[in-house]
């Protein structure tokens, strides 16, 4: 593993500290870090709520990003609880490739190695413009 995708990794790690806010939700048992083309490093946590209206890591990591006023995703990574690299399920797939459309070379850190987003959304309508 590269040495940015190594602080990229710790990033995500730093912030998952799961806690229950209250009987219907719980919030941190995922972290996710990402690195823009600027080589900032943005953070985000899961909020998991019970009627569905919460969000995933990688959702707060990029809404800090936007709210920074950046918007070019260079890596992305998700860890659980334990330190595990999670897939990025397919809203955040989507989610990256809408923010960062231009982009289909974002490097998605999982355990097996990085990949480029656009292997993982294949024929996205956007990646081919």
């Amino acid at each position: 593993m590269m040495d940015q995708d190594a602080l990229l990794l710790q990033a995500a790690k730093d912030v998952t500290r799961p806690r229950r806010l209250s009987t219907s939700v719980e919030v941190a048992s995922v972290g996710a870090a990402l690195r823009t083309s600027m080589g900032r490093i943005f953070t985000g946590v899961c909020i998991d709520a019970a009627c569905g209206i919460g969000f995933c890591a990688e959702h707060g990591a990029i809404a800090a990003m936007i709210t920074a006023g950046e918007n070019r995703i260079e890596s992305i990574v998700a860890v659980n609880e334990v330190g595990d690299i999670l897939s990025p399920c397919g809203r955040c797939r989507e989610l990256v490739v809408q923010v960062d459309h231009a982009n289909g070379d974002t490097r998605v850190l999982l355990a097996k190695g990085a990949r480029p987003m656009r292997d993982l959304v294949p024929d996205h309508w956007l990646l081919d413009l």
